[in-house]
């Protein structure tokens, strides 16, 4: 956590506070491992104003108040700064929203979702800035939050999988009449629009494609298929000057772990970059005098569909689906462009037919996959455009360690579940977990034999 976090801890009141805007809104929350559904409530709130401060509570109030949280305060943090719509972030927020506080940001507004948050006491969270007339409502992003989330770690579901996302976005794939159908792809593919856009919440910002192909070449890398690129929303494209970099992933519980090693791709590049003299004063004047000044790199992210992470992962991952974990992704601001559908392993035939051309460079970072018979990296690395970021700080933050650390203190979860009215793990769910990490635990041997 940087220095100017840690001074939140203190309280805001020593300060003189500065003006109070209407354009400046304030949220807060737990947002506890980061998903869509809280980017939904920072992107609607960032439309009611030109600038978005976003409270975080600390571990301590979560626990006194809601229970224990999954990721730490640093994590969390990093969430939320990572976010495309956040203008600042506030740790250590308290849990019931005061009018002193969000005064103190120059905030005259506190959005949040259609929901009631209560405290400790039962008493709603946001009485005080409500009675003040200081409060407006949000709609809550169905079928999605962290009660969810967790039910699917304790549970070992699948359903939750999509078979074929462009057929799933048609209509063609999912349940309920034909009609139904289609009025949810719709709906999806109208969100995925919206969390396309830039930092207003108004513009386009991020070009949004799907890649099709076979299931073999999506799997693995045996099948040199160029497949075919299909655009859903234009986005911008990359300005003069400005390296393609491709990044891949399944981006499962989208957290820390992804968030830095993007952040660190830009740096890289940023590096690069000041080597070259992009950030000479006459390069900057000349990209202003065109318009406006912009970064060295493009960066194009790459997500895996369900069906290719279960075959490598097993169990039940991943835990969101694609349409989850791509939304998480294109709320990003470290990510100009989002293929759905991109193959595990980034062959030549795929990285020479992107709709940029080939990549100046494909990153990877320190994940934690199953022991591979093969290098899924050849094809770039043969091409010469394959780099590397190292560990770093959040390093050990994936999917599989979340819920390790759910399944470590299911008890505490399984409360707080069942204080939600959600259904507990029981022991048939247990022995399928038990069961689904034994046939993983073959199935890698298997494939190191």
């Amino acid at each position: 956590m940087n220095s100017d976090h840690k001074l939140e801890k203190e309280g805001p009141f020593g300060d003189a506070s500065p003006e109070i805007l209407d354009g400046r809104i304030w949220v807060d929350g737990c947002w506890d491992f980061f998903h869509h559904g809280h980017a939904g409530a920072m992107l609607q709130a960032r439309q009611l104003g030109t600038e978005l401060v976003v409270g975080i509570h600390s571990d301590e109030s979560i626990l006194e108040n809601k229970g224990p949280t999954v990721m730490t305060l640093e994590e969390r943090i990093a969430a939320v700064d990572a976010c495309r719509w956040v203008t600042q972030s506030v740790p250590y927020a308290p849990y019931v929203t005061s009018l002193p506080w969000i005064s103190h940001y120059g905030c005259r507004y506190v959005v949040h979702g259609d929901d009631i948050t209560s405290d400790s006491s039962g008493e709603d969270c946001y009485r005080y800035v409500k009675a003040a007339g200081r409060f407006k409502v949000v709609k809550r992003t169905p079928s999605i939050s962290t009660t969810d989330l967790v039910g699917r770690m304790l549970l070992c579901t699948r359903t939750h999988f999509i078979k074929s996302f462009t057929k799933f976005l048609n209509g063609e794939e999912g349940s309920g009449t034909e009609e139904e159908r289609k009025k949810e792809g719709a709906e999806m593919t109208e969100r995925i629009r919206l969390y396309a856009t830039d930092a207003t919440g108004f513009h386009p910002g991020s070009s949004v494609w799907f890649w099709n192909a076979s299931i073999a070449a999506r799997k693995n890398d045996t099948e040199e298929e160029k497949g075919t690129f299909s655009r859903l929303c234009e986005g911008l494209q990359p300005k003069p000057g400005q390296r393609v970099v491709y990044v891949d992933g399944g981006f499962d519980l989208f957290s820390s772990g992804h968030i830095e090693f993007l952040r660190q791709v830009i740096k890289a590049e940023e590096k690069i970059g000041e080597n070259e003299g992009w950030y000479s004063k006459e390069a900057i004047q000349e990209r202003i005098g065109k318009g406006s000044d912009y970064g060295p790199v493009f960066v194009v992210a790459g997500v895996h569909d369900d069906e290719v992470i279960n075959h490598w992962k097993g169990v039940n991952y991943p835990i969101m689906n694609i349409y989850e974990r791509g939304l998480c992704v294109l709320q990003c601001k470290y990510v100009n462009s989002v293929i759905f559908g991109a193959p595990f392993s980034p062959t030549r035939a795929y990285l020479t037919s992107t709709p940029w051309g080939t990549p100046d460079a494909v990153y990877h970072g320190p994940t934690s996959f199953m022991p591979l018979t093969y290098d899924p990296y050849t094809a770039p690395k043969e091409m010469g455009i394959y780099k590397e970021i190292g560990t770093h700080d959040f390093a050990g933050v994936n999917a599989e360690q979340i819920v390790q650390r759910i399944m470590k203190s299911r008890a505490m979860y399984e409360e707080r579940q069942r204080v939600k009215g959600v259904k507990g793990i029981g022991e048939e769910a247990q022995r399928r977990r038990e069961k689904m990490e034994e046939e993983q635990k073959l199935k890698e041997s298997s494939a190191l034999a």
